[in-house]
């Protein structure tokens, strides 16, 4: 069972605050997914390193959260002391996957993922005003404000490979 709608975006109204984390913390796997995807699919060395790079803040926000989540739902952190230190097995290559995609696919993946970052900011400064554990507003002020670079960022990689004009933007 999803939460998410086509899209990736959460469909729900969580009213318990760890909710929140949650859904926080299921568009950071999206992201990720996202990430991963658009590198998988990419020989493009300068955006895949961007791509990686955003990626990288994107599993440590993913981590900040689930933190957060942990110590702020017990059950949850429970179950996590169930799991913690276990043996998964043998550690195997993952499969290579690396189709070529043409410049107008990766440049619509850019402006898709620049979408989701400023999504992304949206979600954490609303709950930025929700929240009263300061430590829980520290981590979304930290991931917003990381959000906002990667905004940016793609946006200098998008201008750079575009040959259409973006206005006044340089």
């Amino acid at each position: 069972m999803s939460y998410t709608v086509q899209d990736g975006q959460p469909q729900g109204h969580p009213y318990f605050f760890t909710n929140k984390i949650r859904e926080a913390l299921i568009g950071e796997i999206i992201a990720i997914n996202g990430y991963a995807e658009h590198i998988a699919n990419s020989h493009m060395e300068d955006i895949n390193d961007v791509w990686t790079r955003i990626m990288q803040d994107e599993k440590n926000h993913y981590g900040m959260l689930l933190n957060l989540l942990r110590k702020y739902d017990s059950v949850q952190y429970q179950k996590y002391n169930m799991y913690k230190g276990q043996d998964s097995g043998t550690k195997t290559v993952m499969q290579t996957y690396k189709p070529d995609y043409n410049t107008q696919i990766i440049l619509n993946n850019i402006r898709q993922d620049i979408k989701g970052e400023f999504e992304a900011v949206i979600l954490y400064e609303q709950h930025l005003v929700e929240f009263h554990q300061q430590d829980v507003r520290h981590v979304f002020y930290l991931i917003a404000s990381d959000e906002k670079e990667h905004a940016e960022h793609l946006t200098q990689v998008l201008l750079k490979y575009d040959p259409d004009k973006y206005g006044s933007l340089i």
